[in-house]
């Protein structure tokens, strides 16, 4: 314990220095020095190992002090040249603010963006701006700081309007941007100078200082210790548990130490293990090298003398101090800008800053954040050095990303991570810094080069920085040269990387993010630098993407499968990443003519340049078909390779529609390389694409493994298809604009190799297929099928700007017609499904209003977006993003709205807009005579369908492209002014039969044969359609050519044509009716026979329901009048019909008996504390608790619920030891069930799947003998008291007496027993031995969970929990019932109704299963409670009791004294009498704890009942004579009574639902409405006079005496006057928390929580329980704490104290529900908050701002309420059996932190 010696022992030895020393004079020495750096270096060398770093633990709040005193202090007096306290106060006075905000986001702060102002996605507010800013009102994000950003407010290059909140809207006076330092004095100035620049440059020092056993020159210590720490410093490569593993064996430290030690490490960087000789330090280095350098590099260690770690320790507070100096003034900063950027004696790269940003990747986590926070405080706040600074940044940019690359920390501690806040200013050596980062190990976020964020994102600056230092360039060759790997042609070669590699990888994707910073906002004007730095930066990208085009290509595997899946990812992930860039470059060419002309060619160079790599070996081939010829080359895209990335393609598709767009194409074509362009060359490659996804289509490249299939799946996806497939199209669309149309069909007939095919002259015939091979047929047809859909696609897309005449928004809307044609689909689905832009948006927002409509979600579901029905006629059935399955839900739904609207069910193609000139001859492709071959051809093979070498979906895309060349010769004669314009003629081609050999048919004649086709019945409709539209073309060109006559003989035609659909459809609806009435004969005919022969049975069961329904008015009493009575002697008489039960196992049916074998019902009994009004009590010891009495508070109780199910006991048995079996068998696997547990008793029920731990016995109604005249209150007083005496004495004799205790036995001399009872009598058992086991079982189940002991069924506790448990579920569902405003009786489902009968009477036949004796103690014990009995010691007071457990108890334990009893005494008088007594007690509480002041209301009118008033008062009266002063004066007898009645009315509920469950006499009909208290009916069913004081003063002789007895409880005195709060009835029902409206205020409350262990850290999961409000720092290892000899994670220990242990937590960055049950059960569920569109948000992935659903916060509230929680775990994690228990529950918990060290 040296450590706590020494640190006793430092202030004595310093006091001395302490007192005398002086800051002041210290300072004042300092002015007259000349030479300034050494004096302030001798002192520090003097102080600075004297405070810090002189023992094992370090003392932070001494430390703090006294640097501070002796170090800070001479510092701020030099600097002000007066006391610091007024000189900073006059400073910040006279500063101007800034209008900037630069608040630095904490860990998990709430940052706000406008998806509508922001300049971009990291343009961000603080939660104060935001609330006070324009953007409110806005379409805005919420997301989760990752900390280190800050804030934009201020930045009007940020904003595109309202860059200022209302703290920051800049004064008009302060216009004039006057220089900062004006303010102060050039004494001042040259004071600040000296003062920073000595503290920054030895601060720079000591934090890349690398020596460990010595110092920089000046600071070496007066004298010289030999104390040195071991240092271990974090990385991103181990895990925790590999750390304190290592820990605990290299400096014998418990597992606890080693966890704290890892956590600061993780969190800070780095950390003393050891303290000592350098011996002692150097062998706990040794031992952690040696034991982690075995899976990969070793932790790094060093072992450094206690000086140098105490000067490092105090650099870091040297630049926190600045930090907070320069807070005070704007000059300051200044100041200390130019001392950081100044440069020093080496020349360029040698400031302070410099240094520091190129050493970043040396340092440790904590150093790298102090700084990086001090450089955003100063030079980023000010923008004149901010520009200086990202120009430094800018030229090390290489430099630091290469080092990142190496280094192993997260980005977000390295610098280049400012990137954003430079790069993003659209106005900065950053190859040296990117390479840093690239080498450096730690994540980026520590890195100096995620600054590049803040720099990039300013356009100004990136503006800047492109044209100055060449940034574009710069940024794409870094990258470039860290992907080394390249083939022969030097495309780029991802095969099987390294870990390393794929580490690097990973980092080197960080550029690309700088490079969109870059480019994120596009300049408005262009000046001639800035194009040519643009242009050359294009030409490194160029360079980027011909090592791309053709990567990873692929040649069919024919014979055998692949053997090793090649890498396909890496370059997908590239691909991904370039995507948004490869789109902003376009977007930045787009907005200036000249920089697009020359982008245009150079991409067009690029192109050639790939394509003359490429041809060699490919001979050239002449196709001809139809009297067309054309050259091309012969490839096979299933023997050659084939590549799918070709971004130099597909980027000059791109550049070439821009030309349609910005219309440079029509208006300079003098200067575009159009004439060079070869329209082959073109489409070649992609062409060779699109047939690849055919072939994959078809089934041929099945033996190429799963790679291939997932490439086409990216290829064709939301997130690549953008820059991928839908430019694939484009290109082909290119260049079929500039070929004859017949070439082109016939490169892609010969590409598809289907040329053979339709080549032949009489291909109509079918080519000779009959010998083919039936998979080659089928591929064919596939690939015919996949033609046509391409054809169809190069034709009819023409919804981008630039191919179609379009706008837009155009192409969203469609894309979100066709995805809501699909399915009605939530907000977050339509967003997956659409594109996003580089600020992930997808401009969907903008249309959906005008194509949808929204539906809001009920409790469950989420909100849905609906298609407006005059949409649907925009609907293409092949619309190219539809996947197969898409297309084929889409297809089925649009033809039910159809056929639901009566309209017939063609999907004709819609009318499409018309193209821009550039792509206008694409029309030409729909009547060329190729393609007129191929319909022919497909046409004529479905006219003869024996060969089965066509196909439905083949001959469906013939008429879909027969619709649109329709559709397009409609709409040209419409917007045609004369005849002579339309060119396109496609009614006259396909009237036109074959040639003269051949004489085919021609194509219309083909339709009107298929039309009455009897095996096309589907395609009917939409050759209708077709024959119907050729008819009305013709009749229109007809008009045309003759005179405009009335055109009544187009529509007649078409009228005709509509008769005749009507009246097909008639005929065939009549058939359908005639068809359906003729089987409802039959069947009726088929039920007559059958009850003619099975008379007998039908006869059976007609009078065995007649005999049911006669009983089932709920066993109807015996007299109709009387009014119905649940309690006591006047007890309604109910004769119980047989209770019949059916086993769920065996099937078998059973009647409920005493003496027949049992049925048992599947149950699960918790602890809960839903009802507890005290949840700080701590957990009772379970082996010593006694738990007779429950107390009011109710704060731990025993819920059992149940599914209702029945078994058979014996078939249950079978049923869990087979379950058990199971999982000893599954023990040596893996243990995957985890919903239950078999060890604690715990069963899933075999029908329903509810968790379950026991069974409770189903058993008869037990009816005495009907009773007699019973005797009164006193007579029955009298006999019970000697009845209890006679037990007494009984029990005294049972006892094993010593000799000394004899003598004070005989003085209470044994009384002898009333007359008819026997003490000594063992009743008979009317229960069958199965029924006893299962009595056994439940009892004991009940207890193990209750009081969380080990079974043991003597216990005489067992019956006591039973009763309770009873009387708690009782007492919880009464509550449930209230609010839920449903009425007390009918309202509950029957597994309730069965769960509470049978708790009930198994409560009242428990004691056959107990000792007799001790269930006889009991009832005394219990009656001791309400009655003075001298014989029990230590009753509890009134006031400690709750009334109703005390019922129950009371009035179940009784049987085992009335079954020793003959002398007629009924059960049913004891019950109405313990009943009675019991009610007066509770009055007597409810005015002792709950009668508030009474306010001076008026009464109520109607003026009450007198003689209650009178009674209450008298009542109230006696009570104070009793209690004196502790009873305040008495309010009115209305007032009382009014509490009386409200305090008493859950008590009397819940004792109607315990004694119509116990008795089973039926219940009022008034008690089965909803409405307000029955208090008449409720008091008369009870057999209690409505006017309760009657039970008082109707026995007052009795209950004077008792009264008083009651009051003169010690426990009552101090109960009032103590200071605990009474608990007061009724007892209000618990609720969860009241959680915000407003999600972003809980991430604000969450973002202020630091974990309470590891000192003023801030949380990473903050969660919230929201049964009590507590915050926990949830999944990590610094909160984890021992329950039950288990570590477990704090929300699971919370549940522990707080839930007994089920809790429901909100976990505040994930926007998670989480429900905890016990140490392992856990699961995720919906969280209560909803967007704007009714969809919940977990993880805060999308960022809409989340309101409250109040109806989805009282669902929650509701199952925890019905105890359903662990129920509703139960099932989440069958539902979810593969994810185990990890996920959700433990991992949620323990958190084995996975992945990297800090997980």
């Amino acid at each position: 314990m040296a450590a706590a010696e020494s640190d006793r022992e430092v202030p004595s030895a310093l006091c001395s220095e302490f007192l005398d020393f002086s800051a002041k004079d210290t300072a004042l020495k300092w002015l007259q020095v000349t030479d300034l750096p050494k004096e302030v270096y001798q002192h520090l060398a003097c102080y600075v190992p004297k405070i810090y770093c002189l023992g094992p633990n370090l003392n932070p709040q001494s430390e703090d002090l006294l640097a501070q005193l002796l170090l800070q202090a001479p510092l701020e007096w030099y600097l002000c040249g007066e006391d610091p306290s007024t000189g900073l106060a006059k400073l910040e006075q006279t500063n101007q603010p800034s209008q900037l905000c630069g608040h630095v986001f904490k860990v998990g702060e709430p940052t706000y963006s406008c998806r509508e102002c922001a300049a971009d996605p990291t343009c961000v507010l603080c939660m104060q701006c935001f609330l006070g800013s324009v953007h409110k009102e806005h379409r805005y994000r919420m997301t989760t700081s990752g900390g280190g950003g800050f804030c934009d407010c201020g930045d009007t290059e940020a904003w595109k309007k309202g860059p200022y909140c209302q703290k920051h809207e800049p004064n008009i006076s302060d216009a004039s941007q006057e220089d900062p330092l004006a303010h102060l004095s050039d004494d001042m100035i040259a004071r600040t100078y000296n003062v920073f620049s000595i503290v920054l440059k030895y601060a720079v020092d000591m934090l890349t200082w690398e020596k460990e056993d010595e110092l920089p020159p000046g600071l070496e210590p007066p004298e010289r210790g030999d104390t040195y720490y071991c240092m271990l410093f974090n990385d991103e490569v181990h895990t925790y548990e590999q750390v304190i593993y290592t820990l605990q064996k290299a400096v014998n430290c418990t597992q606890k130490e080693a966890v704290s030690f890892a956590t600061t490490v993780d969190r800070d960087g780095r950390k003393s293990v050891r303290y000592g000789d350098f011996q002692f330090c150097e062998q706990a280095k040794s031992v952690i090298v040696r034991n982690t350098s075995r899976q990969s590099k070793p932790l790094r260690v060093q072992v450094m003398h206690s000086s140098v770690v105490a000067h490092q320790c105090f650099a870091l507070k040297a630049l926190i101090w600045l930090g907070h100096v320069i807070s005070y003034s704007d000059a300051l900063r200044r100041i200390l800008c130019q001392v950081g950027l100044q440069k020093g004696p080496e020349g360029e790269y040698s400031s302070l800053v410099d240094t520091l940003m190129l050493c970043d990747s040396k340092m440790w986590k904590g150093a790298r954040n102090v700084y990086h926070q001090l450089l955003m405080s100063s030079l980023l706040m000010d923008l004149k050095y901010k520009k200086l600074f990202a120009i430094q940044f800018a030229k090390n940019y290489r430099r630091l990303q290469t080092d990142f690359m190496e280094d192993d920390h997260e980005r977000v501690v390295s610098v280049t991570s400012l990137s954003v806040q430079l790069f993003t200013v659209p106005t900065m050596n950053y190859e040296g810094l990117q390479s840093d980062y690239v080498k450096d190990d730690h994540d980026r976020e520590y890195s100096i080069t995620d600054l590049s964020v803040q720099i990039f994102t300013v356009p100004s600056l990136a503006r800047m920085l492109i044209t100055e230092e060449n940034l574009m360039t710069t940024i794409i060759r870094t990258f470039v040269d860290h992907l080394r790997h390249r083939d022969l042609q030097g495309r780029f070669q991802f095969e099987r990387y390294t870990a390393q590699q794929a580490f690097k990888f990973r980092r080197v994707q960080s550029l690309i993010g700088d490079l969109k910073y870059v480019l994120i906002s596009r300049p408005s004007e262009w000046t001639d630098k800035l194009r040519e730095k643009f242009l050359e930066g294009l030409d490194t990208f160029l360079e980027l993407l011909k090592c791309m085009q053709g990567m990873d290509p692929v040649v069919r595997q024919v014979g055998q499968h692949i053997e090793m899946e090649p890498e396909w990812e890496a370059a997908f992930t590239l691909q991904m990443k370039l995507t948004h860039i490869i789109s902003m470059m376009q977007e930045w060419c787009a907005t200036d003519e000249k920089v697009l002309i020359e982008a245009y060619r150079k991409c067009l160079t690029a192109l050639t340049h790939c394509h003359s790599g490429f041809t060699d070996g490919e001979q050239p081939i002449t196709l001809s078909m139809c009297g067309h010829s054309v050259d091309t080359i012969r490839y096979c895209v299933s023997q050659e390779k084939v590549s799918i990335h070709l971004p130099v393609s597909r980027l000059l598709a791109g550049l070439h529609v821009l030309l349609s767009k910005t219309e440079v194409a029509y208006r300079f074509p003098e200067q575009l390389p159009l004439s060079e362009l070869s329209p082959p060359m073109l489409i070649e490659h992609p062409l060779r694409c699109l047939v690849l996804c055919a072939q994959v289509h078809a089934g041929m490249w099945r033996r190429n493994g799963f790679s291939l299939v997932n490439q086409i799946y990216y290829y064709h996806n939301v997130k690549c298809r953008v820059e991928m497939f839908d430019k694939d199209l484009i290109m082909l669309q290119a260049g079929a604009s500039m070929m004859d149309p017949n070439h082109f069909l016939m490169i892609v007939l010969s590409r598809f190799e289907l040329y053979h095919i339709f080549s032949t002259a009489d291909c109509r015939k079918r080519y000779n297929r009959e010998n083919a091979n039936k998979d080659v047929v089928q591929q064919n047809n596939t690939l015919i099928e996949e033609m046509l859909h391409l054809v169809m696609m190069v034709v009819g897309e023409r919804f981008s700007p630039g191919i179609g005449q379009v706008q837009g928004s155009e192409e969203i809307k469609r894309e979100i017609i066709h995805q809501l044609c699909i399915r009605p689909m939530a907000h977050s689905e339509l967003v997956k499904a659409l594109p996003e832009n580089e600020n992930k948006e997808t401009g969907m927002e903008r249309v959906i209003d005008s194509v949808a409509s929204f539906k809001k979600p009920g409790v469950t579901g989420r909100g849905l977006y609906e298609l407006r029905p005059e949409c649907a006629k925009l609907f293409n059935l092949y619309f190219y993003h539809y996947s197969r399955a898409d297309q084929s839900k889409a297809e089925e739904a649009q033809r039910k709205v159809k056929r639901q609207n009566g309209e017939d069910s063609a999907l004709p193609p819609p009318v499409l807009p018309p193209f821009c000139p550039l792509f206008a001859s694409l029309v030409n492709l729909l009547q060329c005579d190729v393609l007129l071959g191929m319909l022919g051809a497909v046409l004529q093979w479905a006219v003869e369908p024996s060969g089965g070498h066509w196909s439905e979906s083949m001959l469906q895309r013939v008429l879909h492209l027969t619709g649109m060349a329709l559709l397009e010769e409609q709409q040209q004669i419409e917007s045609s002014s004369e005849d002579n314009d339309v060119t396109f003629n496609f009614t006259l081609k396909i009237s036109r039969p074959g040639e003269a050999p051949s004489n085919t048919p021609s194509i219309l004649a083909l339709l009107e044969t298929l039309q009455n086709a009897p095996h096309l019945e589907v395609h009917k409709d939409m050759i209708r359609w077709i024959l119907k539209t050729v008819a009305s073309i013709k009749t229109i060109r007809k008009r045309t050519a003759t005179s405009p006559v009335s055109d009544s003989g187009g529509q007649s035609q078409e009228e005709t044509l509509r008769d005749k659909d009507k009246a097909e459809r008639k005929r065939k609806a009549e058939m359908a009716r005639l068809r359906r009435e003729k089987i409802m004969a039959q069947m009726s005919e088929m039920q007559r026979h059958f009850i003619n022969e099975n008379k007998e049975l039908f006869q059976q069961s007609l009078e065995e329901l007649e005999a049911s329904t006669s009983t089932s008015l709920d066993h109807s009493p015996a007299s109709p009048d009387a009014a119905l009575v649940c309690v006591g002697p006047r007890r309604t008489r109910v004769c119980e019909k047989r209770h019949m039960v059916t086993c769920i196992l065996c099937q078998e049916e059973q009647e409920v008996r005493a003496d027949g074998r049992a049925m048992v019902l599947a149950a699960f009994v918790q602890r809960s504390t839903v009802m507890a009004k005290n949840r700080r009590k701590p957990p009772h010891d379970p082996e010593n608790y006694d738990p007779l009495f429950m107390h009011p508070d109710l704060s731990f109780g025993t819920h059992t619920g149940s599914c209702g199910h029945i078994m058979h006991s014996h078939c249950w048995q079978r049923y869990f030891e087979a379950v058990q079996a199971k999982e000893q068998r599954r023990q040596q696997r893996l243990r995957v069930h985890t919903s239950y547990d078999v060890e604690n008793g715990e069963f899933l029920c075999p029908l329903c799947e509810c968790l379950s731990n026991t069974v409770i016995p189903l058993l008869p109604l037990s009816n005495g003998p009907g009773s007699c005249e019973q005797p009164g209150m006193a007579q029955w007083l009298k006999t019970i008291g000697q009845q209890v005496k006679a037990l007494h004495s009984a029990h005294r004799k049972l006892k094993p007496t010593s000799a000394g205790a004899v003598d004070d036995a005989s003085e209470l001399e044994d009384s002898p027993p009333p007359e008819g009872f026997r003490p000594d009598l063992t009743p008979k058992n009317p229960y069958s031995a199965t029924i006893k086991e299962m009595l056994t079982t439940f009892g004991t189940a009940t207890y193990k969970v209750g009081l969380k002991v080990h079974p043991n069924e003597q216990d005489p506790r067992v019956p006591i929990m039973c009763w309770g448990s009873c009387a708690y579920t009782i007492q919880s569902i009464e509550r449930l019932l209230v609010d839920e405003e449903k009425p007390l009786f009918g309202s509950l489902p029957c597994r309730q109704e069965d769960c509470l009968r049978s708790l009930a009477r198994f409560g009242s036949a428990c004691w056959t299963a107990s000792s007799l004796p001790s269930v006889q103690g009991h009832f005394i014990r219990l009656l001791a409670a309400l009655i003075p009995d001298p014989q029990v010691e230590s009753s509890p007071s009134i006031l400690d009791v709750d009334m109703f457990h005390l019922l129950v108890s009371v009035v179940l334990s009784y049987r085992s004294v009335h079954c020793q009893d003959s002398s007629g005494l009924s059960v049913d008088g004891a019950q109405l009498h313990l009943f009675h007594l019991v009610t007066v007690a509770h009055i007597v509480q409810i005015l002792l704890t709950s009668v508030p002041a009474e306010t001076t209301m008026e009464q109520e009118s109607g003026g009450g009942d007198d003689e209650v008033e009178e009674g209450v008062c008298h009542l109230y009266n006696v009570l104070r004579t009793h209690l004196g002063s502790a009873l305040r004066e008495a309010g009115s007898g209305w007032h009382l009574w009014r509490c009386v009645k409200a305090g008493i009315l859950p008590y009397l509920r819940a004792a109607a639902l315990f004694f119509h469950h116990l008795n089973g006499v039926p219940t009022p009909p008034e008690l089965h409405a909803v409405g307000p208290a029955h208090w008449e009916q409720l008091c008369g069913y009870l057999c209690l006079p409505p006017n309760l004081l009657q039970l008082y003063h109707s026995h007052r002789d009795l209950m004077e005496p008792l009264l008083q007895w009651w009051c003169s409880h010690s426990g009552v005195l101090e109960c009032l006057q103590g200071s605990d709060p009474l608990v007061s009835f009724p007892r209000e029902s618990n609720r969860l928390i009241d959680l915000p409206d407003d999600y972003s205020a809980l991430i604000n409350q969450a973002s202020s929580f630091t974990c309470p262990k590891s000192g003023g850290e801030k949380s990473r999961a903050p969660t919230l329980c929201l049964v009590c409000g507590a915050m926990l720092c949830s999944q990590s290892y610094c909160c984890q704490t021992e329950l039950e000899g288990e570590d477990v994670g704090a929300c699971t220990a919370h549940t522990f104290t707080c839930g007994a242990g089920v809790g429901i937590f909100l976990r505040v960055r994930e926007s998670q529900v989480l429900f905890l049950a016990g140490k392992t059960k856990g699961c995720f569920y919906a969280p209560p908050y909803l967007d704007d569109y009714g969809e919940t948000d977990q993880g805060l992935r999308r960022g809409n701002p989340l309101h409250l659903c109040v109806e989805r916060y009282r669902k929650i509230q509701k199952l925890w309420r019905q105890h359903s929680i662990t129920e509703e775990i139960g099932h989440a994690q069958e539902a979810n059996q593969t994810l185990a228990v990890g996920t959700a529950g433990v991992q949620a918990q323990h958190q084995e932190t996975t992945g990297t060290w800090p997980g």
